[in-house]
């Protein structure tokens, strides 16, 4: 059985990979309409000659340098580089305003920024100008500058051409520990300001560690390739889409976007993913779409997979199950194999809670779906589903090898182990309140299983507690409701409250198709008063009431005025839902529900 090395950080593992790997690709991009690669040892050059160039401007061990740049080569090498300087990378989302950038800049004390092209530099640079310690930019395209001020422009692939350094050097000179600062990995801020939370190689490396055993022991360490979608200023992409590839030793393509995801996955044909629920749900949605337009066989198939796997997730089996999965496997579930890529080991969702339902739909169809569990403070990975334990959809499966976790006496997660980070960014209050006595306090609710499984039930601070002392678990709720085809999102409350309300943003593509039929202005505005439309969204909410308790069910709801968006801020970069803007834009309309 292979084991990943003991490694004393993330640069020596790079390096070490790039030995052994050699000319074999490594990062693949798009060009031109055609994917072209760099090989292990074209990018371990770069990573050496970038980190004496960033040497030689003035950085020194210790100096933040933040990284403003969509998934590319570029991103990785520039992320090792900084590290194999010395330094400490902070990642910033691509979609922050200039406000947040100056936060960053300014929380963090970054002396340089590593921006990739001059679309992003225009929210980047206002901020540098003002910030008191960044004056070194670094474009990795030209950032078409006309005046430099008292900030120093320098080229990514000038700074890279002008310090030719060998892989071994800076291998020799990566003598950092594991206990020693690898990043700063702001959190999207859910409730609040992002805090920078403190992660170490070893934390890093531990995760690593946990997954790599879980590749080797349920599918067998072979010659991995991720499709890299999801952000990697995300601590989940960070991790599990960058360094677990190079742990693996993977090659790791870089998705051209959500609207090619799709051909993305068929062309790249993964054998890995990492994904948030949000798009498991998007691709269900799709696949439904797709199946009912083929005719009643194509239906017929579809259910009685369904159907099959919701017996499975209940550790039942009927009598011909047996034969219809042997059908299935001869019909259905090849050319769904197909459409990703036809070599999937498993997909792996996290970042957000994923509702059973989703998990279940793809494992009936063939795809094997793994959900994970963490966050920024863990590095980010504290669980996953492992088929030789079993996988249970309404579970996150068992901790990481080396990873403790109890649950308090009020029903909070909490985990210990190197994992965990050191702390926040300069923020001893926030870090004393969650680290205590070694033990990282989650804010989580949940329970472990008689086979180890961790079950989150909710997070701590987003429970409804009515006004008679129930709790009510939102997430679950919205998660429901976003199962049903006239509903895109939606956010629940309740919080001291006799019932709960919701604010609900339709499904575009189904209010199309409800237009085209009524004969209805697809005007989101004027849809919201329409009698039928309405009424068409409050039956897809009661068929989700009947699943639920007294206590859960929704009794009365507003229609959104326009969708949850990263840009209008009521969606982090990770696609949560910002509970604290919501309510500042629909709280007095929600209110207003109990008194109408």
């Amino acid at each position: 059985m292979r084991k990943l090395e003991h490694f004393p950080n993330l640069v020596t593992m790079f390096f070490t990979r790039a030995r052994e790997k050699g000319d074999q690709p490594f990062l693949w991009h798009k060009a031109d309409g055609r994917w072209v690669s760099r090989s292990w040892r074209e990018a371990a050059e770069q990573v050496a000659s970038l980190a004496a160039g960033l040497k030689a401007i003035g950085l020194n061990p210790g100096d933040r340098v933040m990284l403003v740049s969509e998934n590319r080569p570029e991103w990785c090498i520039s992320d090792l580089a900084i590290m194999a300087a010395g330094c400490v990378t902070v990642p910033t989302y691509v979609t922050n305003t200039e406000r947040d950038h100056t936060h960053i800049i300014e929380n963090s004390g970054a002396r340089a920024v590593i921006v990739s092209n001059a679309k992003l530099a225009r929210t980047v640079l206002p901020a540098v100008v003002r910030a008191s310690q960044a004056r070194l930019v670094i474009g990795i395209e030209d950032l078409r500058i006309g005046q430099s001020g008292d900030i120093a422009f320098h080229g990514w692939g000038k700074l890279i051409a002008d310090h030719p350094t060998s892989p071994d050097a800076a291998f020799a000179a990566a003598d950092f520990k594991r206990e020693d600062l690898a990043c700063i990995i702001y959190t999207s801020g859910t409730g609040g300001a992002p805090r920078g939370v403190m992660q170490h190689h070893g934390a890093i490396l531990h995760n690593v560690n946990g997954c790599c055993t879980i590749i080797e022991e349920d599918f067998g360490w072979e010659d991995e390739v991720f499709l890299s979608f999801l952000p990697l200023s995300h601590a989940y992409e960070h991790t599990g889409g960058q360094f677990f590839p190079i742990g693996l030793g993977a090659q790791i393509y870089y998705a051209e976007g959500l609207e090619k995801l799709a051909s993305n996955i068929e062309e790249t044909r993964p054998t890995l993913m990492v994904v948030v629920p949000r798009l498991f749900e998007v691709l269900r949605a799709r696949m439904l779409k797709a199946i009912e337009k083929q005719g009643k066989l194509s239906n017929y198939l579809l259910d009685q997979a369904l159907a099959i796997g919701a017996r499975e997730a209940n550790g039942k089996r009927g009598l011909l199950d047996g034969p219809m999965n042997l059908l299935l496997g001869a019909t259905l579930r090849p050319k769904v194999s197909k459409r990703f890529g036809g070599r999937i080991k498993a997909m792996v969702s996290g970042g957000a809670p994923l509702n059973p339902e989703i998990g279940v739909f793809f494992q009936s169809l063939g795809l094997c779906f793994l959900q994970g569990y963490g966050q920024t403070e863990s590095a980010p990975v504290i669980s996953c589903n492992r088929p030789r334990v079993g996988l249970k959809m309404d579970t996150v499966g068992p901790p990481l090898v080396d990873t403790e976790v109890r649950i308090a006496e009020d029903g909070e997660i909490l985990v210990r182990g190197e994992l965990v980070m050191h702390g926040y960014w300069r923020n001893p209050e926030e870090t004393a309140r969650v680290l205590k006595d070694g033990w990282l306090h989650t804010g989580d609710i949940g329970e472990i299983d008689a086979k180890g499984r961790i079950k989150i039930t909710d997070r701590k601070k987003d429970l409804i507690i009515n006004d008679k002392g129930d709790n009510v678990a939102p997430q679950k709720v919205e998660g429901m409701l976003t199962l049903q085809p006239e509903i895109l999102q939606a956010m629940i409350a309740g919080d001291k409250r006799p019932y709960m309300v919701a604010v609900i943003v339709p499904d575009p593509e189904w209010t199309q198709e409800f237009c085209a039929r009524s004969g209805a202005t697809c005007d989101f505005a004027r849809l919201a008063d329409h009698s039928a439309y309405r009424a068409a969204i409050s039956a897809a909410v009661e068929r989700v009431n009947k699943d639920l308790s007294v206590i859960e069910r929704v009794r009365r709801f507003v229609i959104a005025d326009e969708p949850f968006a990263i840009e209008n801020e009521q969606l982090t970069p990770s696609l949560k839902i910002r509970r604290h803007v919501l309510r500042q834009v629909y709280g007095a309309r929600l209110d207003g529900l109990y008194r109408a």
